[in-house]
């Protein structure tokens, strides 16, 4: 077996090198849009099984970012949902004969925890501007500002570490395991690097979703709503008077 480090360069497009992970994640990402084309041209208001089967994921995802978030769920439901969706399909590609998942490398998971990385930037700056998105990082006290700005990268090189350890040593363990044993026995283990995979597909959106979450609502404390000034029935009235 090659290490699990190494990287497979297929072809270049003009000076920049194509991995195998790259040309997969690729396939995948295409595999994803062409599905999502095809099933959302024919839906109806009587859903049928495939239908029903995706609103019931949709409704999944809506409910554990509001559980996760206390937020409504629509602002998040195309980046937390197509998260899960591509890592979920990713370790899962495993299944086909000659593949290798490619978040079982260092540079599709890299990727992946970037975008988290500037998706709590982005969502942040949304709610609260760069002023109150900022105001974060001197929570609870201004002495935290370096540690605050420290954990912020250290959580993003966590989500890399993680999916990549999990992800990397199933697929090392059973190619281990078929050099050695034959082709039958490493079913069992097959089985099991699928459910690993659902389970870090799902911790990877959750703690998506809890860093979002914190850096959308620490602006919305500073900046409260129109809900929370006194309204005109609060005031004293000259007919009360």
């Amino acid at each position: 077996m090659t290490s699990p480090l190494a990287t497979t360069i297929l072809f270049h497009v003009g000076f920049v090198p194509i991995s195998a992970a790259v040309a997969t994640t690729w396939g995948l990402m295409a595999l994803l849009v062409l599905g999502s084309v095809l099933v959302s041209r024919r839906l109806t208001l009587v859903p049928g099984s495939t239908q029903a089967f995706l609103e019931l994921v949709v409704e999944s995802v809506d409910s554990q970012i509001r559980d996760t978030m206390r937020v409504e769920p629509a602002p998040y439901r195309a980046f937390i949902g197509g998260l899960f969706l591509f890592i979920l399909v990713a370790n899962w590609s495993s299944l086909v004969p000659g593949a290798e998942p490619p978040t079982a490398r260092l540079e599709t998971d890299a990727a992946l925890a970037f975008l988290v990385f500037l998706a709590v930037i982005f969502y942040g700056v949304r709610s609260g501007g760069w002023r109150g998105y900022l105001a974060t990082f001197a929570s609870p006290s201004p002495v935290m500002i370096p540690l605050n700005f420290v954990e912020s990268l250290t959580r993003t090189f966590s989500l890399l570490v993680r999916l990549f350890g999990n992800v990397m040593s199933g697929v090392f363990v059973i190619g281990i395991v078929l050099s050695l044993a034959g082709l039958l026995v490493p079913i069992p283990l097959m089985a099991l690097d699928l459910l690993t995979g659902a389970v870090q597909a799902y911790i990877f959106a959750i703690l998506a979703m809890v860093f979002i979450g914190e850096g959308v609502e620490a602006p919305k404390a500073d900046h409260p709503t129109k809900t929370d000034h006194p309204t005109e029935a609060g005031r004293p009235t000259e007919d009360a008077s």
